[in-house]
């Protein structure tokens, strides 16, 4: 089940293999990214929203936890796109000192970045960063990939491009 409904907490075959893979973390200098093999609760995703803003009339239905960076700061789907599959809702990243963007513009995209050697904290932090192409997750994105393979700046750079206030959307909603 790819659609996006109310409630969809369904890993997307291409997260649930990810989950499966190990992520070179090479003492700081590969990738800060845990994957989960399941989705977090929407439960706990409101939870942590609400103490992550300082607000408690917010909910976490749109977003859908899928992994963390060593800090707890969390990566998640984004369905901004209604009636859209999860696998076509942008990646974004909270990070736990109050670290916000959008990283990908959608799971593929998300994989590609990966395979380039950037995970979601550093597509924030070090857009500079020299490629550090990885077979794992190159081949993972090779099977589940349906967007063209794109450097990870590039990446990146569209999905800014594509929602630039969402830093500014999330500032609001904090208290």
């Amino acid at each position: 089940m790819d659609r996006t409904t109310d409630d969809d907490r369904t890993l997307p075959p291409a997260l649930a293999e990810l989950a499966r893979t190990e992520i070179d973390h090479a003492d700081g200098e590969g990738i800060d990214f845990e994957p989960y093999d399941a989705f977090d609760p929407a439960e706990e995703t409101t939870d942590w929203l609400r103490q992550w803003t300082g607000n408690a009339g917010v909910d976490g239905d749109a977003y859908r936890v899928f992994g963390q960076d060593g800090t707890g700061g969390l990566a998640a789907l984004w369905s901004v796109r209604p009636g859209r599959p999860l696998t076509e809702q942008p990646v974004v990243f909270l990070g736990s000192e109050g670290e916000r963007g959008v990283v990908a513009g959608n799971l593929s995209d998300f994989l590609w970045m990966l395979a380039d050697g950037c995970g979601p904290w550093e597509a924030l932090f070090h857009e500079d960063r020299e490629p550090r192409p990885d077979a794992a997750l190159t081949a993972l994105a090779e099977r589940h990939a349906t967007t063209p393979r794109r450097p990870a700046r590039t990446v990146v750079a569209e999905a800014r491009a594509e929602f630039p206030t969402f830093a500014e959307d999330i500032e609001a909603l904090c208290r």
